[in-house]
């Protein structure tokens, strides 16, 4: 093969003893995966919004903007539980580009995965450990996940990898929440079948091991919106899509039918500012149709310090260098606005 080996990289166990999560965060985790399970298994009523960054650049600011969405998450936590969007894997469409936090620790240097992989895990410890809020990451590697299997509360698969068979089986191993958004192409049998793979039981190879899983019954929808042949977006996102959605889920009896609805994407044709618009129409949606808020159990909303977006040497603080974001004033105004009409 033609690789070249740069150099091994530490077990999940050896990262863990370097970077402990404390008692206090573990008994924390266990408070918050109850309390998100149990909006997904219908015993809880409260809203889910995961919150943050498209990618997760840099560990001050977005400790910085972490702190503002506690104090947020204080006001309206009757209603909403806010699970951090701390994405430190960024997929890109041909491989070129910033690859987040995990590749990149600082993304003006060259690629350093054994301090990315520390970096990760620090920071998603200090989100917890300033908010009491265990968050959200993707699974870009889904061996990776190995590295952040005892502080997260919620995983998202995304666009590009739903269909992959090793993402799908690796799911079928957690007992936390995982999204499966529809592909880019807007097929959602894709996503379904990627949800019916996730919660059965699988035999396959994982870290070196042949291993055994026995299914996620929380494997659940994100719908995203889509490109047409001729890359023009589309949102999935409408009263109709959400019903056609319930049916599909009907048809194939599937475990605990729910749905995440990111608002930016293809959903708000790429234009960040339209997502307190899109929030509105799906909030009052979910009040029109007792099926539809039965399924729809929160949102998924991109959102940083600074709205919109710049290059990796931009030099704007708090303002994201991949997709544009929400500014948090905004994301503020829109969630206590969400919070209001549920």
């Amino acid at each position: 093969m033609s690789l070249e080996y740069i150099i091994q990289l530490p077990n999940p166990k050896e990262i863990m003893e370097e970077l402990p999560v404390s008692d206090a965060i573990k008994q924390r985790k266990i408070q918050r995966d109850q309390a998100i399970k149990d909006v997904f298994v219908g015993k809880s009523d409260k809203f889910i919004l995961v919150v943050g960054p498209c990618s997760a650049d840099n560990e001050v600011a977005v400790l910085d903007y972490i702190e503002r969405l506690t104090t947020l998450q204080e006001k309206v936590e009757e209603k909403i539980i806010i699970i951090p969007r701390i994405y430190t894997n960024k997929p890109r469409t041909t491989g070129e580009g910033y690859k987040g936090m995990l590749h990149q620790p600082n993304p003006l240097e060259a690629s350093d995965m054994v301090a990315g992989i520390k970096a990760i895990r620090q920071l998603h410890i200090k989100v917890a450990e300033i908010s009491g809020m265990t968050s959200a990451d993707e699974m870009l590697y889904p061996e990776n996940y190995a590295y952040l299997d005892d502080i997260l509360s919620y995983v998202a698969i995304g666009a590009r990898s739903v269909e992959n068979q090793q993402h799908r089986l690796t799911v079928s191993g957690l007992d936390i929440p995982v999204g499966m958004k529809n592909p880019t192409g807007g097929d959602i049998t894709v996503m379904l079948n990627a949800i019916r793979a996730a919660q059965i039981d699988h035999n396959f190879i994982f870290r070196g091991y042949e291993v055994k899983t026995t299914g996620n019954p929380l494997s659940h929808a994100i719908l995203r919106g889509f490109v047409d042949q001729y890359g023009r977006n589309f949102p999935n996102y409408h009263y109709e899509d959400i019903r056609y959605l319930i049916d599909q889920y009907e048809q194939r009896e599937l475990e605990f039918p729910a749905v995440i609805i990111d608002t930016n994407h293809a959903n708000s044709n790429k234009q960040y500012a339209e997502q307190p618009r899109i929030a509105n129409e799906i909030i009052r949606n979910r009040n029109y149709d007792s099926r539809i808020k039965n399924i729809v159990k929160g949102l998924m909303i991109e959102s940083y310090i600074e709205g919109g977006c710049q290059s990796i040497d931009g030099g704007c603080y708090g303002k994201s260098i991949t997709d544009p974001c929400l500014s948090y004033d905004e994301t503020y105004r829109m969630i206590m606005n969400i919070a209001d009409k549920l």
